[in-house]
């Protein structure tokens, strides 16, 4: 009796001390691991505040985030989270505009107006429409839309560039993707596909006349040490989409939802104001290294612009009504 006694106590207690080995591995599983990726060099501003918004997540969260296109290239992240390699990135509407054609709209130059118009875009019933395609059609979902600045041309040569008609014969680098080029070809110029991080050396080499990016960038990237003017055409609101898988949001519970949802938003809000202060800074910091700042003929830009985009193929795939929707926002 004592023997059988003992030996199931034995028994109970090997049990235990093997379901107590178990806990760990079993809160290990638990853990949401979030792997991101985006173009933005380690020592960016905006690097910061992203990782400082997502180490705060909570014990629960595994965060890993890797910049400068060290993961995946530009313009190849969307499709990393479709195949499940990839959980966050930081993205632009060129990069999913086969499979969302609509998304291109983003892309025509003076289409969004402001920080404001853009803020309304994306808080109307347009912006949950375009969200809407984005999980039918690619499992994505849209978190937030940091303002990183509006895009200028920034040019080597020293001749100024007032209208269209001057960006004749001028190679100026776009980002890759077809939608990136067609945006260069339609403010006059001879677009180049080159990424992002190897623009200083063109510039640099000739290689490129010249580039297009919002000012923070600009100077983040030390573009005005290998350039002469910035001709301030502000084609372009830009703000990317902070998208996560739609896959690894739904396998979130609602509160990891809630705090996810929050980081995102709180770095929306820093990134957004960053850009707008850097913005008011700039011009002056530029002048202050030599740079010729001036304002060209806007009005002729986007009369030239817009009416290549209403001639374009890319009318047909858009949602119909859905750009004057947005105009009259």
């Amino acid at each position: 009796m004592t023997i059988r006694l003992q030996r199931r106590q034995l028994l109970q207690g090997s049990a235990a001390i093997a379901a107590g080995a178990c806990l760990p591995a079993l809160r290990a599983q638990g853990k949401v691991s979030l792997t991101y990726s985006d173009i933005v060099p380690e020592n960016d501003s905006r690097t910061t505040i992203l990782r400082g918004a997502f180490s705060a997540l909570g014990s629960d969260f595994e965060f890993k985030s890797h910049h400068g296109g060290t993961l995946y290239k530009q313009g190849t992240e969307a499709v990393a989270i479709q195949r499940g390699n990839l959980d966050m990135a930081n993205i632009a509407s060129q990069d999913v505009m086969n499979q969302v054609p609509s998304m291109s709209m983003l892309m025509v130059p003076y289409l969004i107006r402001d920080v404001d118009h853009l803020r309304k875009l994306w808080a109307s019933d347009v912006g949950s429409e375009l969200n809407r395609m984005l999980d039918e059609k690619m499992g994505l979902r849209i978190l937030a839309n940091p303002y990183i600045g509006t895009r200028h041309l920034m040019l080597k040569p020293k001749k100024k560039v007032m209208k269209p008609a001057d960006l004749a014969g001028v190679k100026l680098r776009m980002p890759p993707g077809e939608g990136w080029q067609f945006v260069g070809s339609a403010l006059g110029a001879n677009p180049a596909p080159l990424p992002f991080t190897e623009v200083y050396t063109a510039l640099q080499t000739g290689a490129i006349d010249g580039q297009d990016n919002a000012l923070p960038a600009n100077k983040n990237m030390k573009f005005y040490e290998v350039s002469s003017q910035i001709s301030l055409t502000g084609h372009l609101v830009a703000a990317n989409h902070f998208v996560i898988g739609s896959k690894k949001w739904a396998a979130m519970s609602a509160d990891q939802q809630r705090r996810v949802q929050a980081a995102a938003s709180k770095v929306e809000a820093e990134i957004t104001a960053m850009a707008q202060k850097e913005e008011r800074e700039l011009v002056d910091f530029f002048k202050g290294q030599g740079i010729d700042v001036y304002t060209p003929d806007v009005a002729a830009f986007r009369t030239h612009v817009l009416d290549v985009y209403a001639k374009s193929k890319y009318v047909k795939d858009w949602v119909p009504g859905m750009f004057d929707r947005i105009t009259k926002l």
